[in-house]
């Protein structure tokens, strides 16, 4: 007798930095979520598709919740907010390693409205001693219930196969929604502009990561030269954080520039040449109608 094929649609949730965007590129085994360790990385819903031969689960990677200083952070917490009215499951990710906090408490009380079954996910196991996980396990028990609680390490690929086992026995009989071999919903402009920005994560400090945008301007393929000609800008709020993008004699820019390409290579399986250049917009987080030019529609959601 055939064997029942599931799928249904699981919301990553928790508090910024604590593992979703590295669990589910692990899950995918290989990069669609940009990850950093500065908080508040994600920004848009990021979908990964995983398919087996018994089910096929469709992650919604959503921006850490936050307090929120602007609009680009209020459209943020509100994405992450409707996210859990969309799905069949929610996961809800804490770092084991910064244990609880105010931020895990107001998500605890969003999810009190929630009407599907919630799964806690313990994540960064590998950082702490075992003997430690057992009272923070109690403690959340607590604080609200939990449908499953899952100890993994996201980075390391502990116990991640239980996790997607135990997610879908909880989803119902579905059809495929997508392809087998199709791993993100997202164009492909969409994964490049991320990449870019997540170079930029990697590479400058303080403030200025949270007030750049990448807008791709041209994305082409040229047969001629076997090469996809891309020309990005980075989108930044002031003059002097142009300064620190572009670097001394051109440098930091050069070298966000080359990092990135190799990432575009790797998505793309053609050789890339990639132009950047920086422009400053004036407070683009707080207006509405630059949000929408660099991709923050929240109608699209």
């Amino acid at each position: 007798m055939a064997t029942t094929f599931k799928s249904g649609f699981v919301a990553l949730i928790g508090r910024p930095n604590v593992g979703k965007s590295t669990l589910l590129n692990q899950v995918l085994g290989q990069k669609v979520a940009i990850m950093s360790d500065k908080a508040q990385t994600t920004r848009n819903k990021i979908r990964g598709v995983y398919t087996s031969d018994e089910a096929q689960i469709v992650f919604i990677d959503t921006p850490g919740i936050h307090k929120p200083k602007h609009k680009l952070g209020q459209y943020m917490t509100r994405i992450a907010q409707k996210t859990l009215n969309e799905v069949d499951l929610v996961i809800f990710m804490v770092d084991v390693e910064q244990g609880y906090g105010k931020g895990d408490q107001y998500i605890i009380d969003m999810l009190e409205r929630a009407k599907t079954p919630v799964f806690l996910i313990m994540n960064k196991i590998d950082k702490i001693h075992p003997e430690e996980l057992l009272p923070l396990i109690d403690m959340y028990r607590n604080k609200y219930t939990f449908d499953e609680i899952v100890p993994i390490s996201a980075l390391e690929g502990n116990n991640v196969n239980t996790l997607l086992q135990q997610v879908s026995s909880y989803l119902e009989e579905g059809p495929k929604f997508y392809p087998d071999d199709q791993v993100t919903d997202h164009p492909e402009r969409f994964i490049v502009s991320e990449l870019i920005r997540e170079k930029i994560l990697h590479l400058t400090r303080e403030e200025v990561p949270h007030s750049i945008a990448i807008e791709i301007d041209e994305m082409s393929y040229k047969k001629d030269r076997d090469v996809v000609y891309i020309q990005a800008a980075v989108i930044v709020e002031r003059a002097s954080q142009k300064g620190i993008i572009i670097g001394k004699s051109g440098g930091m820019l050069k070298k966000v520039g080359s990092l990135a390409r190799q990432d575009i290579e790797a998505l793309l399986g053609s050789k890339v040449f990639l132009e950047l250049w920086v422009k400053v917009q004036k407070n683009w987080r707080d207006k509405e109608s630059q949000l929408r030019d660099y991709g923050f529609n929240e109608e699209d959601y």
